[in-house]
């Protein structure tokens, strides 16, 4: 299992710190809505690794034959590891290179919040939660509990269906 897990969750997560570290430059040249697909779109790319890795699990490892929970097992470890990647790029790209992303992040939702002609009540609302999130965003804890949390959700529910899709149970023996 070890072997199977190392390379898929190295090779996904390298697609998606090979992506972040490709589009992340030109965050302010896309719209929002774009930024937004091109990323869950190479989550979902990067997550078909974990039904690979499971399936290269069943029919090399397993005999040809999985349980939906060491199905899981294979596919959530692979997940956890890209998600490591995922995770450990974003750090050295905030802290090396956009060390303002949290103000520059805050200062858009309120611009978006006054755009959308929001009450003067909601707008002020929105400013107190932007600045909030632009202090609590400077702790490394915070800023990679919400960076995990931007990818993990993705990979789990490719987990829990990849884990459904390819489960076989072994042949039911008849005592005789």
């Amino acid at each position: 299992m070890k072997k199977t897990v190392l390379t898929f969750g190295i090779i996904s997560g390298l697609i998606l710190a090979v992506m972040m570290i490709a589009t992340v430059p030109f965050l302010h040249k896309v719209n929002e809505d774009k930024g937004l697909i091109i990323g869950y779109t190479t989550m979902v790319l990067a997550g078909l690794l974990v039904f690979f890795g499971i399936r290269s699990y069943r029919e090399n490892v397993s005999g040809g034959r999985v349980t939906f929970g060491r199905a899981f097992t294979v596919g959530i470890l692979i997940s956890l590891l890209s998600c490591c990647f995922y995770v450990g790029t974003w750090e050295v790209l905030y802290y090396r290179f956009m060390p303002d992303f949290a103000e520059k992040y805050a200062t858009q939702m309120v611009a978006h919040a006054k755009a959308s002609r929001e009450s003067q009540e909601k707008i002020d609302e929105t400013t107190r939660q932007a600045e909030q999130f632009a202090r609590n965003y400077h702790n490394p804890f915070y800023n990679v509990g919400m960076t995990f949390l931007e990818v993990f959700p993705v990979f789990l529910a490719i987990t829990l269906l990849s884990a459904g899709i390819l489960r076989k149970k072994p042949a039911a023996t008849v005592a005789g």
